[in-house]
């Protein structure tokens, strides 16, 4: 039972130093004096707490009041973890030079490293909480550290890009408390008043006799909540200027971990009404909303003129797929989705990292000034090409075996509802090969990078290279251990 478990786990195991390692990292990153030296230490820090989230495979600690670990939570703990070490390397490199607008002061650095850690120590801290509230404060903490991070270049567009991420994802972060205190309404009357109510394993195992008009009602509402931060449509608006204006190592994690994330705790909301048998079927409200952010996104990757804006809907797209998938539901439907979220997010961090190193290398954001890369930069031009490839669903690529699991899946289950996905993905396919046969082929617009003296260095190379070729060995051949996990957790969700 829950009152007889510690609130938290030992201070010996490896779920402790996953959250406190980033939360001392942040404080003391905040007073580091060194900004150049910041970024190694961010790294170093990064890389320890990754180090900590595999030890969390071979010694899962039982749960406590306050955290616990399960195999669906665990497998975005590495993948978290893994995604925030390759872009704090990639971090060093890129913030060394400045970044779009302007080179940043040592001050702004060190500002922005500590910044990285707390943000990564949120986002973990909502994946692994066992109680409702403690993660919505999580995901809380997660939006106001990348407020900050987007207004980093304080120029007019970043502030104002800052404040609309505020507004915006703070009215849906607002509406996703009131579900929350909805959910522990209804489940007061069962569990009793305190903590155990809001407890993530009691709450599952006694759901049933929950009043499932409140959990109805909380449902919508957590919907529209973290289906903001998610960036489904037509909630939507914040994410473009958000991944426009802020360091493109924030968009990176913006785009491969924190949707991810907001999208964990909308799951969790989903388990809680399915294992209720008397509430209403999450899955039509899902699939309507997938599918609403495949074709907007889908259309507005047409019109983007911004390189980084040009990604973000891409996001979108990607985010709309998923949500997809697990309104379908079932075993092949949940299992492409979970895998999709991995590739993705590993995908999207690498789409990242060469835009960041192009708006560098060329001084400008605008796609019409950018054309032939991979020319004038052979390197980077077809990194980007290979990244953009394997977003947009290419075959061997990962992204193209989760995707053709979704199509799989509804086929076999809805197929009415497979052919708007498939047309959703061929139109957001068509953009962006559209967009790519611009900015890496023809007449170059650049000077060669070697007389460029902010050309591109293997350090900021290599985190794209790792990420393209995991993403590719997963396409080719999915490590039997892998699907095993992804199968398990599959069946969780229902």
């Amino acid at each position: 039972m829950i009152e007889r478990v510690a609130a938290l786990p030992p201070p010996d195991s490896p779920l402790a130093w996953v959250l406190a390692l980033p939360l001392a990292s942040a404080l003391v990153l905040a007073v580091w004096r060194n900004g150049r030296g910041a970024a190694w230490a961010n790294l170093a820090a990064s890389a320890t707490t990754f180090a900590a989230a595999l030890a969390l495979l071979a010694d899962p600690p039982p749960p406590s009041r306050l955290l616990f670990v399960d195999r669906f939570n665990l497998y975005l703990v590495v993948l978290t973890a893994f995604v925030g070490m390759t872009t704090a390397w990639f971090s060093a490199a890129y913030m060394a030079r400045g970044g779009e607008p302007a080179k940043l002061a040592p001050h702004h650095l060190r500002f922005y490293h500590a910044m990285f850690q707390a943000f990564l120590f949120s986002m973990l801290l909502a994946l692994t909480a066992n109680n409702t509230g403690v993660m919505w404060v999580a995901v809380e903490a997660a939006t106001l550290t990348t407020v900050l991070m987007v207004s980093l270049y304080r120029t007019p567009e970043a502030i104002e890009a800052a404040w609309k991420y505020f507004i915006l994802c703070s009215v849906g972060i607002g509406l996703a408390l009131f579900g929350t205190i909805l959910v522990y309404l209804a489940a007061q009357p069962v569990i009793g008043a305190g903590a155990d109510a809001m407890a993530w394993t009691e709450l599952m195992r006694r759901a049933a006799e929950f009043q499932p008009d409140l959990l109805n009602l909380a449902f919508v509402f957590v919907l529209v909540g973290y289906g903001t931060k998610v960036g489904l449509a037509p909630l939507h608006a914040w994410l473009p200027d958000a991944h426009a204006e802020g360091p493109t190592p924030i968009s990176a994690v913006l785009s491969g971990l924190l949707l991810n994330v907001a999208l964990y705790a909308l799951l969790r909301f989903k388990m809680l009404i399915a294992a209720n048998g008397a509430t209403l079927d999450p899955g039509p409200l899902l699939v309507m909303m997938g599918l609403s952010s495949l074709f907007v996104s889908g259309f507005m990757l047409y019109r983007r003129g911004d390189v980084k804006r040009l990604f973000a809907y891409s996001s979108i797209e990607h985010m709309g797929v998923v949500v997809f998938a697990f309104g379908i539901g079932g075993p092949l439907a949940n299992f492409a989705a979970l895998l999709h979220m991995a590739m993705h997010a590993l995908t999207k961090s690498a789409v990242f990292f060469a835009v960041g190193l192009i708006t560098q290398t060329a001084g400008t954001k605008r796609i019409a000034d950018i054309r032939g890369l991979t020319v004038s930069h052979p390197a980077l031009g077809w990194g980007l090409v290979i990244a953009v490839l394997a977003i947009a669903g290419m075959p061997p690529m990962g992204v193209f075996v989760s995707e053709f699991l979704v199509l799989a899946a509804a086929f076999a289950r809805q197929p009415l509802l497979a052919v708007p996905l498939a047309a959703g993905l061929l139109l957001a396919f068509g953009a962006l090969l559209l967009r790519l046969q611009g900015l890496a082929f023809g007449a170059p617009s650049l000077e060669p990078g070697g007389n460029n003296p902010r050309g591109v260095t293997l350090l900021a190379l290599l985190p794209m290279g790792l990420h393209l070729a995991l993403v590719l060995a997963a396409g080719l051949a999915l490590p039997a251990p892998l699907a095993a996990w992804l199968r398990g957790i599959a069946g969780m969700l229902g």
